[in-house]
């Protein structure tokens, strides 16, 4: 009997064990892709970046390894790659608070019962992401006004009749606002193109986030008295952090995918054909990316609340 109890307590999985059993089973389709499919181009990948890789009429590719010859070049005599890298990096921490804000945002508000809410998800999902493109050619050049120092005159011709973004930005200086929040505002107007396309698959993220919190919690925080403002901190933004998480991970590899470091990696094999220094552009900008999100996924994470 003794023999029996053992074995059976071998098998007795607690609570957490079982999710984490559950878990593993979600992801084991993606596993057993990335191994059969990426596992061994990623091999690859880094076996090209210590290699010359060149072109032969009669053998085809020939391969001669090179240890960190390219990397180096990469980091010391490449022309661009470093100012590449650097602005990429900084384009992603513009884009990333204001995409998780505006996606946030925007759920929060196609999330309300109203009617024809499915008219306006629809209006939102299609046409301005659509149209995204002027939105932001127009500001981008009330924007280029503001930095060349025009006139208000000048600004108010610029406007057309309309409200101009420039000169929300000069009243903004001129009411003493330190020069790094006012560029990050001017930079982010700038991008409000690439926010809203950017924001897509957040916004649909964030709304199953508000559609899966009980309704038992707000009603609590209406009887305890709190306003809109006490329930959001207490009650939503705990609740959404776990996707707010999930969207940064999202976001931060969308924007690398589309970063120019990676067009800079894609002309380098495709027009100079130097198929080991595109390698180490690639390895570089991937670990650079994994370790910006292992560092965001630390500090949220620490934060975090997981609702059961």
């Amino acid at each position: 009997m003794t023999a029996i109890r053992r074995k059976r307590s071998i098998f007795h999985l607690s609570y957490e064990q079982r999710n984490a059993a559950r878990g593993y089973r979600f992801i084991l389709p993606w596993l057993i892709g990335f191994l059969v499919f990426y596992a061994g181009c990623l091999v690859q990948l880094g076996e090209f970046s210590l290699s010359k890789i060149g072109l032969d009429a009669a053998t085809g590719m020939t391969k001669e390894y090179v240890g960190f010859s390219n990397y180096i070049e990469a980091f010391t005599s490449h022309a661009t790659f470093k100012q590449t890298l650097t602005s990429s990096l900084i384009d992603m921490m513009i884009d990333l608070p204001m995409i998780i804000f505006f996606s946030l945002f925007v759920a929060m508000m196609l999330n309300r019962k109203f009617k024809g809410r499915a008219v306006v998800r629809a209006i939102f999902f299609l046409p301005i992401i659509l149209s995204a493109d002027a939105v932001g050619n127009a500001i981008t050049r009330a924007t280029e006004l503001v930095n060349a120092g025009v006139s208000g005159a000048s600004l108010e011709a610029a406007s057309a009749g309309g409200v101009s973004v420039a000169y929300y930005m000069e009243l903004f200086g001129e009411l003493a606002i330190p020069d790094s929040i006012l560029g990050y505002i001017v930079d982010t107007v700038n991008r409000i193109s690439t926010i809203i396309k950017g924001s897509g698959v957040q916004i649909i993220l964030f709304i199953a986030a508000l559609q899966s919190i009980p309704g038992s919690l707000y009603e609590v925080a209406r009887i305890e008295g709190a306003t809109g403002y006490e329930t959001f901190w207490k009650v939503t933004f705990p609740m959404v952090m776990p996707h707010i998480i999930t969207n940064t991970i999202y976001t931060v590899v969308d924007r690398f995918t589309s970063s120019e470091v990676i067009g800079l990696a894609t002309r380098t094999y495709k027009e100079l054909y130097n198929y080991g220094l595109s390698s180490a552009f690639s390895v570089v900008s991937t670990l650079v990316t994994i370790l910006i999100l292992g560092l965001i996924v630390y500090l949220l994470n620490k934060r975090a609340f997981y609702y059961n």
